[in-house]
């Protein structure tokens, strides 16, 4: 069986989404010792910002008339939908960045989106596993001032969930600045009882993912 984990995070050392998706991951080998897990690191190793426009363009030019650029595009998208595709689990590590989908992401998805097996009604993950895995800095829940304020978690459950119709679970943890930013010091309890909530709920999902889920 394969795993195919996707990061976002433009660090590697030190990331709150990393440090989720690793214990999703190692539970989900846990359950498959020795099977693979595929990577894609899209927050380090960057998709270029112009494939999505070529592969638009693309899609009106005869394959023999493309340019290379527009040929490039093409390919790519489909190395990456074909990566999703063959994968019987999937792994998504996406931070919040500045309260909205990151540019890195945002590439990724408008490029598997010019596709045609990833269009709404192609379902293309239909019934496949899949974890998201997403931090937030601060804290976005009902009640608080920037309740809403995150952009990013709901575009991904409209991708991932209603397009793409994944069986998708998410993993999520607030306050990740704690500890950075002094102004958010008060909190430093409350981000702690959310850290060690995330961890678990990351544990059960790997669980599930590799088959392990307590009944």
């Amino acid at each position: 069986m394969t795993l195919f984990r996707l990061d976002a995070s433009i660090r590697v050392e030190g990331s709150a989404s990393r440090e989720i998706a690793d214990i999703v991951e190692q539970e989900w080998l846990a359950a498959h010792p020795g099977d693979r897990v595929e990577r894609r690191h899209v927050g380090v190793d960057v998709i270029p910002a112009t494939a999505w426009s070529a592969a638009v363009t693309a899609a009106y030019v005869p394959a023999e008339s493309r340019t290379p650029e527009q040929a490039e595009a093409v390919a790519l998208a489909t190395t990456l939908v074909d990566e999703l595709l063959a994968a019987d689990a999937i792994l998504f590590a996406v931070p919040l960045y500045n309260y909205g989908v990151s540019q890195h992401i945002k590439t990724y998805f408008d490029l598997i989106l010019t596709d045609p097996r990833a269009k709404e009604s192609a379902r293309m993950l239909a019934g496949k596993p899949v974890v998201l895995a997403t931090v937030r800095g601060g804290a976005y829940g009902e009640g608080t001032p920037r309740h809403g304020w995150d952009h990013s978690t709901p575009y991904l459950r409209r991708v991932l969930g209603d397009i793409w119709a994944a069986d998708l679970t998410v993993v999520e943890r607030e306050f990740t600045l704690v500890g950075v930013v002094p102004d958010l010091d008060s909190f430093a309890g409350l981000a702690a009882e959310m850290h060690q909530g995330a961890l678990e709920a990351a544990r059960e999902a790997g669980r599930a993912l590799g088959g392990l889920a307590r009944v």
